[in-house]
């Protein structure tokens, strides 16, 4: 059975920062983040259990951006809750909301 990806405001908004920089960057750039993301949240669905990094969360890099899916397993609701998706030269302790 396949996991409900649930996506929290916060990585809602990290993604779109995200897509408007690299489209800034290179036109057509921030699709490809987006469908990166994608591909990633398919494979998410499929499979959630990656290692634990930090308290309950869990974390996927993306294959070709330096980003990191942050996220929590609820096997009971069969949920994946993404809180951020962070470039990984930040600290998730402190660039975001984790209190």
């Amino acid at each position: 059975m396949r996991f409900e990806i649930v996506l929290e405001r916060r990585a809602m908004n990290d993604i779109a920062k995200a897509v408007d920089y690299y489209d800034e960057q290179q036109k057509g750039l921030g699709k490809k983040f987006a469908k990166e993301v994608d591909i990633s949240f398919s494979a998410l669905s499929k499979n959630p259990f990656y290692q634990i990094r930090y308290d309950d969360y869990r974390c996927l890099p993306l294959k070709r951006f330096p980003f990191m899916i942050h996220f929590i397993v609820d096997e009971a609701a069969k949920l994946v809750i993404v809180y951020a998706v962070i470039h990984t030269s930040l600290d998730p302790q402190t660039n975001w909301l984790i209190n």
